[in-house]
């Protein structure tokens, strides 16, 4: 028997497929605001959290739902570029002929950015993901970029996005110009304990789980190995729905999930 039909699944809501179940948490719903804001008064903002807690999942939620007559969304999560690859490949994604040098590629992007602005009427937002790890060139770069009419314009949205040290890499002296600039910083939690067994819950009842999947037991398991960070949930959800099915078992118990947890090695 295939897993998800013994579970009464119509799909696998624990891993990445084209059917994303996302709640809205009330820290998800604090984010949407904020990123919104930050589309209004435009400038850099910063997103950050420790791994597998949502960001990259927040902001694709909230990409999906933007205007796309209004807002041009130019996504990278090439982070260990050099300054010249980083002006490449951001000139590629604007719809430019990347050129050799980077001075020409400085000038062609920021005329680009003020014709979508000025003449489109269209806000570009530049997401940078993974950005804890950019190079500090192009962090030093960043703030004369998008310097128009002597600083007094803003014409984008810049979102940098990463681990908790990406504000560390701020604070430096060096950086100081940028940081200036941020409008809207944010670190993203993790799910409390009683939003965790909501989120389970959420994503079951998302794939159309009629049936009790899991014990009590094994959700409260679940809750304990994940410390309410949603990939981690993810992950032993999903192996433990393996393991279940392995195992001619209709309903998944605590034991399943301790397997799941040596699986995954979080024991």
């Amino acid at each position: 028997m295939d897993y998800t039909s013994r579970y009464g699944l119509d799909f696998n809501p624990f891993i990445k497929n084209s059917n994303e179940l996302v709640m809205e948490t009330s820290e998800y719903n604090e984010i949407i605001f904020r990123l919104n804001y930050l589309l209004d008064i435009k400038g850099f903002g910063v997103l950050t959290g420790e791994p597998g807690r949502g960001k990259t999942t927040t902001i694709r939620s909230w990409v999906k739902g933007l205007n796309t007559s209004l807002y041009k969304v130019v996504y990278s999560s090439l982070s260990t570029l050099t300054v010249a690859e980083f002006y490449k490949h951001f000139a590629a994604e604007l719809g430019l002929e990347p050129m050799s040098r980077k001075t020409e590629n400085f000038r062609n992007i920021r005329s680009e950015i003020n014709r979508y602005a000025l003449e489109k009427r269209i806000t570009p937002i530049i997401i940078i993901d993974e950005a804890n790890y950019i190079n500090n060139g192009i962090l030093n770069d960043l703030k004369m970029l998008f310097n128009f009419e002597m600083d007094s314009k803003d014409r984008a949205v810049v979102l940098l996005v990463g681990l908790p040290q990406l504000n560390n890499t701020l604070r430096l002296v060096s950086n100081e110009p940028l940081r200036q600039r941020i409008t809207m910083n944010y670190n993203l939690e993790g799910l409390s304990k009683t939003e965790a067994k909501e989120y389970i819950m959420h994503k079951l009842n998302g794939a159309n789980g009629n049936t009790r999947v899991f014990e009590d037991t094994a959700v409260e398991a679940i809750l304990n190995a994940s410390n309410g960070i949603p990939r981690i949930i993810n992950k032993l959800c999903n192996a433990s729905l393996l393991i279940g099915n392995t195992k001619n078992a209709n309903i998944i118990d605590s034991d399943i999930v301790m397997a799941a947890v040596n699986e995954i090695e979080l024991g």
